[in-house]
């Protein structure tokens, strides 16, 4: 209707380890599918993907999953522009998915993942974390960063 203003949207990112022990791959996927579920429920409807390896392209797999029920879209983080010429077929397929993709950097620079990894959490609502413990890494700070800024956090674990 005239006049009335379209509603915001409700992002929900992603951090995580890029190597999931495959033992452990199965009830992680299914624990981070249950996550975005409920998130969808709660009326998140944007989804965004650092695209790296491991966690960030299980979850924009996922998320075109979820779109054959629900309204959600997918966009992209990427940290530096050659990120974008991966020669990996699933990178490229998810990555035409997508409803935004942002490149951060022309050039790669040592904290050009940092800088992407603080760009999702700034646009986001809540984050999901797929997370070891360990504490140190890209997945430990983009936790930190975000508890700091009052994001929410939901954690699935890979255990020890």
């Amino acid at each position: 209707m005239k006049g009335e203003s379209e509603s915001p949207l409700k992002i929900c990112c992603v951090t995580g380890h890029r190597i999931i022990p495959a033992e452990q791959l199965d009830r992680v996927e299914a624990e981070l599918r249950g996550l975005m579920q409920r998130a969808i429920v709660a009326g998140y409807d944007t989804f965004l993907s650092g695209f790296a390896d491991g966690t960030d392209l299980i979850f924009a797999r996922l998320v075109l999953g979820f779109q054959d029920d629900y309204p959600v879209q997918l966009e992209a983080a990427i940290p530096y522009a050659g990120r974008l010429k991966c020669n990996d077929p699933e990178f490229q397929t998810l990555l035409t998915k997508c409803i935004d993709v942002s490149v951060l950097n022309e050039q790669y620079n040592p904290s050009c993942f940092f800088e992407r990894n603080r760009y999702m959490v700034d646009r986001a609502n809540s984050v999901i974390a797929v997370y070891d413990g360990r504490r140190r890494g890209g997945t430990y700070q983009t936790i930190r960063y975000a508890e700091e800024v009052g994001k929410q956090v939901a954690f699935v674990c890979i255990c020890p």
